[in-house]
């Protein structure tokens, strides 16, 4: 696959930091941001899983540069064939194996913008659920960047994973030239998908505290002397009625039962 070069005077400090951003690190001291993002069709491009021994996976990404043939193929049972393997890609065919052909941008930032380290892709299996992390040592908890179902491993197949919302594949620009470097970009700061994957705030008994509608008082009890539905025959049956004299006594009243 042929790769963009820049044929600038300042090439060097341009490959050096490229080569930086290619481990998600982002230049020290710059005036501002070194390179800038540009989409890409996603339609054009495949992010993959590639099993390896020991239950491991490796990320890799594959673009459709030329309509024919085919870069890859989906099989009936779910999986991806990497048709490119059997034929010349060269010009047809594009590859990202590695932070050399990938990285993160996030917040519109080259890398993960944490001071205390960069963030790492890598692909973690679960039952059949695999998931595209974003991790590092500076985060409480890791950002979800994908995930798939796997049907089945198969060491010549691979599995195509679906990026979550908010998450997109995004080309690495420099001087209004677009470079062969992807991103997996997402426009949020990484403190700031932290926050968002947060459960919800806890009661004071430590439940989740969760929404319900407000609540109306209780009707108030029936008026004294009102008589009450009965079961015999439809009839009415009398209540007691009590009423209150002076000093708040109790004063029982005598009610005759109607008659039809």
């Amino acid at each position: 696959m042929q790769r963009t070069y820049l044929a600038l005077a300042g090439g060097a400090l341009v490959a050096a930091a490229g080569a930086l951003a290619g481990f998600g690190l982002t230049p020290q001291g710059q005036a501002g941001e070194l390179f800038e993002a540009g989409p890409v069709d996603p339609g054009r491009y495949a992010v993959l899983g590639r099993p390896l021994g020991n239950g491991e996976w490796t990320l890799l990404v594959l673009e459709q540069i030329k309509p024919a043939p085919l870069c890859w193929q989906q099989r009936p049972d779910g999986l991806v064939d990497p048709s490119l393997n059997r034929f010349d890609f060269t010009g047809i065919c594009g590859r990202y194996l590695d932070s050399n052909g990938y990285s993160l941008r996030l917040g519109n930032r080259e890398g993960s913008g944490l001071s205390a380290g960069p963030l790492r892709l890598r692909l973690e299996q679960s039952g059949q659920d695999l998931r595209l992390l974003a991790s590092s040592p500076a985060l409480s908890q890791d950002l979800v960047v994908g995930r798939a179902s796997v049907p089945a491993r198969d060491r010549d197949a691979f599995v195509a994973l679906r990026l979550n919302p908010g998450w997109e594949l995004q080309r690495r620009r420099y001087g209004g030239q677009t470079l062969n470097h992807l991103y997996f970009a997402n426009a949020a700061s990484a403190e700031q998908l932290v926050a968002a994957s947060q459960p919800e705030p806890t009661g004071p008994l430590g439940g989740r505290r969760a929404w319900s509608p407000m609540r109306l008082p209780p009707p108030p009890p029936p008026a004294s002397g009102v008589l009450a539905p009965s079961a015999d025959k439809g009839r009415r049956a009398p209540q007691p009625a009590r009423a209150t004299g002076g000093e708040g006594r109790a004063i029982a009243l005598q009610v005759i039962p109607f008659r039809e």
